[in-house]
């Protein structure tokens, strides 16, 4: 945890552990029970998770250049792309005239692992 605070990673992949066969960690006498894990694994997600956030609100405020990648799944005239750090970023849009387009969003609000922006002025490109 100390290195996580550290850091601060902007994303950061966790899983429980569990034994890989033909391993010597696997033939140890000693496991890790399942409550243990459970709980150590929602802490590293829980500073994660705050850290993604932190991250993210960095953002609000701020032009970014979004290259439009697709249709919102959960919302109807909205786009998404992505920031030149991989930041995912939703915003109102057509996606037939938009698709594979550098767009300039402000951006509005901060979610964990995305943000949401509105069209800001001239195009990027």
């Amino acid at each position: 945890l100390d290195l996580m605070e550290e850091v601060r990673f902007e994303l950061c992949n966790t899983a429980a552990y569990s034994p890989r066969p033909n391993t010597p960690a696997a033939e140890r006498a000693y496991q890790v029970d399942e409550e243990t894990k459970a709980r150590r694994l929602q802490t590293i997600n829980e500073v994660a998770n705050r850290h993604a956030l932190e991250r993210s609100e960095a953002y609000v405020g701020k032009v970014e250049t979004i290259l439009v990648e697709g249709p919102n799944p959960r919302r109807q005239g909205q786009v998404y792309g992505r920031t030149g750090s991989n930041r995912v970023v939703f915003f109102d849009g057509d996606i037939g005239e938009l698709a594979g387009k550098f767009v300039s969003v402000r951006i509005t609000e901060a979610r964990t692992y995305s943000l949401t922006g509105d069209r800001a002025g001239e195009d990027a490109w």
